[in-house]
């Protein structure tokens, strides 16, 4: 009888070890699990702060709130699933809107978008003879460009004299900035990236929702709005929109860090417009710089500066939007069927006359 007990008092103790065994790795994988929960939040929370968004009292409260909200008695065209564009494809094969003429209902996506207060930077270069088209740049910006939104325009000039007098919009402010002077007009083009990296950076993390870079030598004609806000958004070039991939003047050295390989691209982006957050462009430029300083150092320039650094990395990194050639035109009078509405479009320049080095 005596060891009938030891042998019940045995097992009950190897039980309870074992037993105490499975609760502490539980509360062990729970631990560890916990720990990879704290460390994934932790990066997020650092990600953001890089950009001083770091979540701050109400911030959940805005972010909820953000959505394509139409308000009650609002009255706007019946949308339709069986009429619209049928001479363009408005969507990418990675289901990305192409914006254009017929594809969107102004009145109806701007009542959205005001419910939010959205901010969006704008940035500008004018060096050297191309302050000459500040005045049409910005007189027709405030005549057409995001109208009724709040823009704050970064305006990067050699000669902040030479920048004209123009009425701001209500809610429209211009910043001016001088920068260096350049000798070569290559150097003006690459050297942008830098600048809007470092701008993104430092000064509008708690200034702006959205940021579109713009060349200065282009005219608006027309709406361009918040239609085209999006996470990472590209602007189809109006030479190549309806060229075969083999035919695009992508960077086809090997040694050059833009390169693209024959067989591969998707459309050829014009570095003459790009936009999208904050954090998804500030990437962008960051990236882009970073290839051209490979480039720099290996004594090799890309074919078109820039924007051959920014096509090979719309390549692989797929915007979320595309805006038609509308947002982006050709500096002559060449009309396409397309093409209902020209918005922004280059001005025609002589380029030996205006660009240094050329």
């Amino acid at each position: 009888m005596p060891h009938h007990h030891n042998l019940v008092f045995m097992t009950l103790v190897v039980f309870g070890m074992v037993l105490s065994g499975l609760i502490y790795i539980s509360t062990n994988q729970n631990s560890c699990k916990q720990q990879m929960i704290e460390q994934v939040f932790r990066k997020s929370e650092e990600k953001l702060e890089d950009f001083g968004l770091r979540s701050s009292p109400g911030s959940e409260e805005k972010l909820e709130d953000f959505g394509l909200r139409s308000s009650p008695g609002f009255l706007y065209n019946q949308p339709s699933t069986l009429v619209g564009r049928t001479d363009v494809v408005s969507m990418t094969p990675w289901l990305a809107p192409i914006i254009w003429e017929g594809t969107f209902d102004p009145t109806l996506i701007d009542s959205i978008y005001k419910q939010h207060n959205l901010t969006i930077a704008t940035t500008v270069f004018a060096l050297g003879k191309y302050t000459r088209f500040l005045k049409d740049f910005l007189e027709s910006a405030e005549e057409h460009y995001f109208v009724g939104f709040r823009v704050h325009y970064y305006l990067f000039t050699d000669q902040p004299e030479a920048v004209p007098e123009v009425k701001m919009g209500e809610n429209h402010h211009l910043t001016v900035r001088r920068v260096p002077s350049l000798d070569r007009w290559q150097d003006i083009s690459m050297g942008r990236m830098e600048i809007l990296e470092k701008l993104i950076k430092n000064e509008l993390a708690n200034e702006a929702d959205y940021i579109f870079c713009l060349d200065v030598d282009a005219k608006f004609y027309g709406r361009w709005g918040v239609e085209s806000l999006g996470r990472l958004v590209g602007v189809i070039h109006p030479w190549f929109f309806d060229y075969p991939r083999d035919q695009f003047s992508y960077e086809r050295r090997p040694e050059s860090q833009a390169f693209i390989p024959a067989g591969e691209g998707d459309y050829y982006y014009t570095a003459a417009a790009f936009g999208g957050s904050l954090a998804d462009v500030h990437h962008l430029t960051k990236t882009c710089w970073e290839q051209l300083n490979i480039d720099i150092a290996n004594s090799i320039e890309a074919i078109w500066h820039e924007e051959s650094h920014l096509n090979k990395y719309f390549l692989y990194t797929k915007p979320s939007k595309l805006l038609s050639p509308e947002y982006l035109w050709r500096d002559i009078n060449a009309a396409v069927g397309q093409v209902k509405i020209i918005r922004f479009s280059h001005v025609a320049k002589n380029n030996a006359e205006v660009r240094p080095n050329v």
